[in-house]
């Protein structure tokens, strides 16, 4: 296992500690009826850990340098590995649908894949993935916070949090030179209009030092006058920026300006 040595290209840094594995399985909550999507399996340790408490395990990899390592586990009745990039394959077509999105995610990706599955991937109804500690902690950012941002929002509105666990650098081999931490989280049903939502969303933090109506138009979701009108139909003056808002308000500003 220690001749291949994680690609930093790709975001990647294996598991080697079956302690953080027994946490794994508690914070989600694994049963015999889940269907676990898990991205980034690397040697396939907590791939083994899934196949043993769930119905099903989708494994996404893209090093196929890991094939060897990958090829006993995809022979259990119970697992597939699909090869390729999950950012860009299918897997609302995987069968059967996967219900729980459990992985140490890659560091590079970790953000757009969770980003993406909260509207892509609806039969997932919890995520407990293992992400940088400073990604964890933008998950579930309050407002008026440094690492408040547009995934905060997305997130907040997908989700509820049900757990979170930071992890020491030790269980991974090499160790990185940054924390990480696991964070599990439970849906809730998406605001109406979500990708539109998002759009809204990812527009009003794209120029964060901006106000939020400065930012809406120079990312051309909508032009300043109509999002300052829509901020006055709300009580909110028009030098507010994106990052001093509840998720829920961005709700209720996409149903005015969109």
């Amino acid at each position: 296992m220690n001749a291949l040595l994680p690609r930093k290209s790709l975001g990647q840094h294996f598991l080697v500690d079956d302690n953080i594995l027994g946490v794994i399985a508690r914070l989600a909550e694994l049963g015999e009826d889940d269907v676990a999507l898990e991205i980034g399996p690397g040697f396939g340790v907590l791939t083994s850990v899934l196949s043993a408490h769930c119905r099903y395990v989708h494994a996404i990899e893209l090093d196929g340098r890991l094939e060897p390592h990958l090829r006993e586990i995809a022979t259990a009745p119970n697992v597939s590995v699909h090869w390729g990039d999950a950012l860009k394959l299918d897997l609302s077509g995987l069968d059967p649908v996967p219900t729980k999105l459990v992985a140490n995610l890659p560091y590079n990706v970790a953000t757009p894949i969770v980003a993406e599955s909260l509207d892509r991937l609806p039969t997932i109804d919890l995520w407990c993935v293992m992400v940088q500690r400073e990604v964890a902690d933008r998950f579930f950012a309050v407002p008026s916070t440094k690492a408040y941002g547009a995934v905060s929002v997305l997130i907040q509105l997908a989700s509820v949090r049900t757990g979170f666990h930071p992890v020491s650098r030790t269980v991974f081999r090499p160790p990185p030179n940054v924390d990480s931490a696991l964070v599990a989280f439970r849906r809730i049903p998406l605001p109406g209009n979500f990708p539109v939502i998002r759009r809204l969303v990812e527009g009003a933090f794209a120029h964060r030092r901006k106000t939020l109506a400065n930012s809406l138009q120079l990312a051309d979701v909508a032009p300043r006058e109509v999002t300052v009108a829509a901020l006055a139909s709300l009580g909110i003056d028009a030098s507010i920026r994106a990052e001093a808002l509840e998720p829920s308000v961005f709700v209720e500003l996409t149903g005015r300006l969109i």
